[in-house]
């Protein structure tokens, strides 16, 4: 088969409402050939190391994740190969000995903070999508999902917005924003953007004799 998989790159800060743009784009093409690849099932194996020093995991800097075992899945997904989709398991802070079948499809939408900072992942991808929100509400986003869905509380949460969350996303996932070939602001409550985007696909698509 000499047509590849588009692949549509979401980056954006934590809360910024990417995890939003890109369910209303899987959403716009429910019925076509499209499947979603969430960096976050890609952080690093870490089984050899003492549970203590996994404690210490800092989820949001680029070396938590396997970009070399996404980039291997990506590429067969490309080739129209099945992948075993990693599973990770916060609880124990290593990978699951489960692993998910995800069978290729014509669209693959690669969503993460991370995706656009490592230029391997950039090359694969047809279109590059930063969602900018601004931090106030990324923070409040985050306080409401961790104390409801992850039973944290506000102090706990504060605390790691400040020492981790914030300079991260400040020192690697802002600057890749310069990567991206389009800018959404505020996220999965835009729906013009989204609507433009949606248009913008089917294009690609239509290009490459998908649709």
């Amino acid at each position: 088969m000499n047509k590849k998989p588009v692949v549509i790159g979401v980056a954006g800060g934590s809360g910024s409402g990417k995890t939003s743009v890109t369910k209303a784009i899987f959403k716009s093409f429910q019925g076509h050939s499209i499947l979603m690849l969430e960096q976050d099932y890609y952080y690093k194996d870490q089984s050899e190391l003492p549970f203590e020093q996994r404690l210490k995991t800092n989820y949001d800097h680029p070396l938590a994740f396997d970009n070399d075992l996404l980039i291997e899945h990506i590429n067969k997904l490309q080739r129209y190969e099945a992948i075993e989709k990693p599973v990770y398991d916060y609880a124990i802070h290593t990978r699951s000995q489960e692993v998910i079948h995800v069978e290729p499809q014509d669209v693959i939408i690669l969503e993460g903070i991370l995706v656009l900072e490592d230029e391997r992942l950039r090359n694969l991808m047809d279109m590059k999508l930063f969602v900018d929100t601004d931090a106030d509400i990324r923070i409040l986003r985050r306080m409401v999902r961790d104390i409801n869905e992850r039973g944290r509380t506000i102090e706990s949460v504060i605390d790691q917005y400040l020492s981790v969350v914030r300079p991260m996303h400040n020192q690697f996932i802002e600057p890749t924003k310069r990567y991206a070939d389009i800018i959404i602001p505020e996220g999965g409550q835009n729906h013009v953007a989204i609507d433009l985007m949606v248009t913008k696909i089917k294009t690609i698509l239509e290009e490459k004799s998908f649709l």
